[in-house]
């Protein structure tokens, strides 16, 4: 991997050099304290009784002989809770599409709740909830999304009056006069299948309700914008009364940690039986009722170009499965608007999108919420297009792709593009692997006899992303801010101490303030301690969502800390009688620039502010403390009337160079070789960034090639555990090459850009490239996503001549 190498690192002690997370060492002490480590006397803990069908009538319940076993204290239902509480919020405008943690008169998919048993042990109550009788009435039911949208079909929810619950058509630009006078067009479909994340730590909450105070403590395995608001209000309790303690750690999420219903069940819990309650889903209950599963999406794209190989517009049509209920999925075809037409010069664009509910588990937000499987229907494109002219597939993109004198590059959909480079870190990608050996490797492949192939992808990875796609989504609501805060204290004895208000998932957010206030304040990164609040002592956040982090939080850490150093330059000022201009920040100490002689310490400028009163300005707060919260840089603005907006403000990009091989006869792949080229701006900790590249490379590997919830045509989830649903393992993942470049980002406070997402953005599309490289001589090919063994196997037998 290569160190950074970009200027502007210049100008940084701390920022972009190698050290080791923070958190690590907790972690590799097994010092980590997970939701699950959460001890409280008297703890209760639930089992679930869950729906066996996609869609039935609730005849009756029968919970008496759960109730009669010693050491059971409920056996709730949804008649006996769901009156006391308030539904979810759908996400978009459809109030009749209401939804409670526990199924009420109907069940909607297989492995909806049902009945909650609470119990002294788990496993109690798991045997309590073996006795629980249910009756149901089976109903029709629709599992096919495109079946769903047809006329007659049955409704996931009747008083909705449609299976659609959101759609809307967008036409940005001349899309109808470029399609006319191209010289070419091509039209393809292209499917992702639904696939997930699987955290290694399922979802875990507790939660303890004190009559004393009124208040509801929670400590919950989350990573959701605006939980403890949502927790409260679904509960109908002040928002005061709900306290979520953000100090536990997450054992993974990538998305999927929502967790809301799961909370809500708890949290009723607690409040009504008086005791500490726990909610543990075990892997069954995660997988097919944990509300964890991913973007399920069809796209029929045309692509009109010329035969130089210049892309000019495009059609989009997406279709996303959304299962049966609404929080925030429909809005993950929202975040594709702001890079709608990937890294390229494309001119005009229809996209029209489209949400619709079947009878299959809820879909929940998944790591690039949604841009992926845009980025692999793109890509897909882009393949094809060279395959039409008989082009090469990187000069094709040579030609489409945005030149750096271009930037900041408006796109149709509003959005600007701050910075990028983007042909420069493909060709470094093209060098490191080195492409001519990646092309001789590949061709000694088939001549032993296997197919092999090359795959490539050019992405981008929108970052630090606003609240413009809820607007977008609902114009009813009308949220433009999508804001970040961190406080930051040096106190009496000059160590400091900085505050966030959100958990952290693995992302290293500790290590990332710690470097940034370190960076501002010139002091040891090492020295700093970071420490997670809850709800109600934290500053506002919206949570380590759309690769935000590193430019949100960042952004808050370095404003709060530059409040400090101005705060202790107008303390010098005042001592030397000088204006702050005429001083010198340098480590911590303070000194007259044309006087260096002149100069107060670290120590000296801290005791000052906390014990010298008469010493500063007049009218200065005494201390050192301070907030700053900031806003997304280009948010706080409405949508369009028609829906061009500036979706996210920064774009990192990706380009992926795969060498894969396929057997023949039985379909197995083979990553032999995989480079990376990675650009998001100034990287805070370069082996940060890395770690996620490395898991996001991972992650798109499993989507390509493994990963499926696959569903029965009576609604019934075929792969709900790890025998059916199948991981990619250390055996699958390839050594991985990532090759760094730099272009800064204009907008943020030491030019970084989100990396949250990287690798899992570019990779689907650059394997599926490859693998369909490989297949290409054979005349065979794989539009859908994953491509297991049994699909390769299907495609090479559909491609041979049938025997007469």
């Amino acid at each position: 991997m290569s160190a950074p190498r970009h200027p502007a690192y210049e100008a940084f002690k701390y920022i972009g050099r190698p050290r080791r997370a923070v958190e690590h060492r907790r972690f590799v002490l097994g010092q980590g304290h997970f939701a699950a480590d959460v001890h409280l006397p008297g703890l209760l803990h639930v089992a679930i009784v869950a729906s066996p069908h996609a869609s039935a009538r609730i005849v009756s319940i029968d919970t008496s002989p759960a109730l009669a076993l010693p050491g059971v204290h409920a056996a709730l239902t949804g008649e006996q809770m769901n009156d006391a509480i308030k539904p979810m919020l759908p996400g978009v405008d459809a109030p009749s599409v209401t939804r409670y943690p526990l199924a009420r008169g109907v069940v909607r998919y297989a492995g909806e709740w049902v009945v909650a048993v609470v119990a002294e042990s788990r496993a109690l109550a798991e045997d309590a909830a073996e006795l629980v009788h249910v009756e149901y009435e089976p109903l029709p039911h629709a599992v096919d999304p495109e079946a769903a949208m047809a006329p007659g079909a049955p409704l996931v929810h009747p008083a909705h009056g449609s299976n659609v619950i959101w759609q809307r058509r967008f036409d940005w630009g001349p899309v109808d006069a470029h399609f006319a006078a191209a010289e070419h067009t091509l039209a393809y479909r292209v499917r992702w299948s639904r696939s997930a994340t699987v955290p290694i730590e399922t979802f875990v909450v507790t939660g303890l309700w004190s009559d004393a105070t009124q208040m509801l403590d929670v400590w919950a395995s989350i990573q959701m914008p605006k939980y403890p608001d949502l927790l409260a209000a679904c509960l109908q309790l002040p928002g005061n009364a709900v306290r979520v303690h953000f100090d536990v750690d997450v054992g993974g999420s990538y998305g999927v940690k929502r967790g809301l219903k799961h909370s809500i069940l708890v949290g009723y819990l607690a409040k009504r039986l008086g005791r500490p309650v726990r909610f543990l889903e075990d892997r069954l209950e995660n997988m097919r009722g944990g509300d964890m599963q991913g973007p399920d999406r069809l796209f029929d794209v045309e692509l009109a170009f010329n035969g130089d190989g210049r892309v000019r517009a495009m059609r989009m049509r997406a279709l996303e499965d959304i299962g049966a209920y609404s929080g925030r999925s429909p809005l993950q075809l929202g975040k594709p608007v702001g890079a709608i037409v990937g890294p390229y010069t494309i001119e005009s664009v229809t996209y029209d999108a489209c949400a619709v509910l079947t009878n299959k588990t809820p879909q929940e937000a998944v790591r690039g919420f949604g841009q992926s499987p845009t980025n692999y229907a793109i890509e897909t494109g882009m393949d094809k297009v060279a395959r039409f002219l008989g082009m090469d597939r990187i000069e094709l993109r040579r030609r489409n792709l945005i030149p750096a004198n271009a930037f900041p590059y408006l796109i149709p959909s509003g959005t600007h593009y701050d910075s990028g480079d983007y042909e420069t870190v493909m060709d470094k990608a093209l060098a490191a692997a080195p492409y001519a050996e990646l092309c001789r490797e590949r061709d000694a492949l088939r001549a032993q006899g296997l197919l092999a192939g090359i795959g490539l992808s050019t992405c981008l990875e929108p970052s630090g992303g606003n609240s413009a796609f809820e607007p977008l989504f609902n114009p009813k609501n009308l949220t433009t801010t999508w804001m970040d805060a961190c406080l930051v204290r040096i106190d009496l004895n000059g160590a400091v101490t900085a505050l966030m208000g959100t958990s952290s998932a693995g992302q290293a957010h500790e290590t990332l303030v710690s470097t940034v206030v370190g960076e501002v304040l010139q002091r040891e990164p090492d020295s700093i301690r970071v420490l997670h609040a809850d709800s109600l002592n934290a500053l506002p956040s919206n949570s380590p969502v759309g690769s935000r982090m590193a430019i949100m939080l960042g952004g808050a850490a370095a404003g709060a800390a530059r409040l400090l150093r101005s705060k202790l330059l107008a303390i010098a000022a005042h001592r030397f009688g000088v204006a702050p201009e005429a001083l010198v920040y340098e480590d911590g100490d303070v000194f007259v620039q044309a006087d260096p002689a002149r100069r107060l310490g670290w120590a000296q400028l801290v005791e000052i502010a906390h014990r010298r009163y008469h010493e500063m300005p007049a009218g200065m707060e005494p201390g050192l403390q301070e907030k700053f919260c900031w806003e997304v840089p280009t948010g706080g603005q409405l949508p369009t009337a028609d829906g061009r907006v500036q979706m996210y403000p920064c774009h990192s990009f990706e380009s992926h160079l795969v060498l894969a091989s396929l057997d023949p006869q039985t379909g197995q792949v083979r990553l032999h070789r995989y480079v990376v080229g990675h650009d998001c701006g100034v990287m805070i900790n370069p082996d940060v960034v890395h770690g996620m590249t490395l898991g996001g490379v991972a992650h798109g590997l499993g989507a390509a090639l493994f990963e499926k919830f696959a569903y029965s045509p009576e609604g019934q989830l075929l792969s709900g555990t790890f025998m059916d649903y199948l991981l990619p393992s250390a055996a699958e993942v390839p050594a991985i090459t990532i090759v760094d470049h730099c272009t800064p980002s204009p907008l943020t406070t030491f030019g970084q850009k989100g990396s949250g997402e990287a690798g899992y953005l570019g990779g689907p599309a650059a394997i599926a490239s490859a693998v369909n490289d490989a297949l290409a001589p054979a005349g065979a090919a794989i539009d859908a996503l994953p491509m297991t063994p049994q699909a390769i196997w299907r495609a090479l037998q559909a491609a041979r001549p049938t025997r007469s």
